[in-house]
């Protein structure tokens, strides 16, 4: 039986000291205490660029536009119950203060050296995984 597809946007926000935010999952949301890139599922009829517009805001509390999202990367991960497609922008420009909103547990500014130092769900093991290889050359 084919598991159901779940499509989820990400971003990649650097810094400019060239750090990554990562943020701590939920204690109350599945995978519990991972950390991940900010981001989320699109709703229905969402492109995937206005569905990281919102989900920034909603969770992280900034404000960027589709123009300053760069597609980068796309990752199929399969669990045991869902497989999902993390579609990945970079996002260089944005406005406000990156804060917890939805009950994370903790955000923080990563280099990219120590991305996998942090616990993460497995789609985002892969992420960064991708990232460490683009340091190593």
């Amino acid at each position: 039986m084919a598991l159901p597809i779940i499509t989820v946007s990400g971003a990649l926000l650097h810094d400019d000291q060239g750090r990554i935010l990562l943020a701590q999952r939920p204690a109350n949301k599945p995978m519990p205490f991972l950390w991940e890139i900010p981001g989320g599922k699109l709703e229905k009829d969402e492109s995937p660029e206005d569905a990281l517009v919102r989900e920034l805001k909603e969770e992280i509390g900034v404000r960027v536009t589709p123009e300053n999202l760069t597609p980068f990367t796309f990752i199929s991960h399969s669990y045991p119950q869902f497989r999902i497609i993390l579609l990945v922008y970079k996002c260089v420009h944005w406005e406000g203060s990156p804060q917890a909103l939805e009950g994370q547990a903790s955000i923080e500014w990563v280099a990219p050296n120590d991305l996998h130092t942090y616990p993460t769900t497995d789609a985002n093991l892969a992420l960064i995984r991708l990232l460490q290889k683009g340091i190593k050359g």
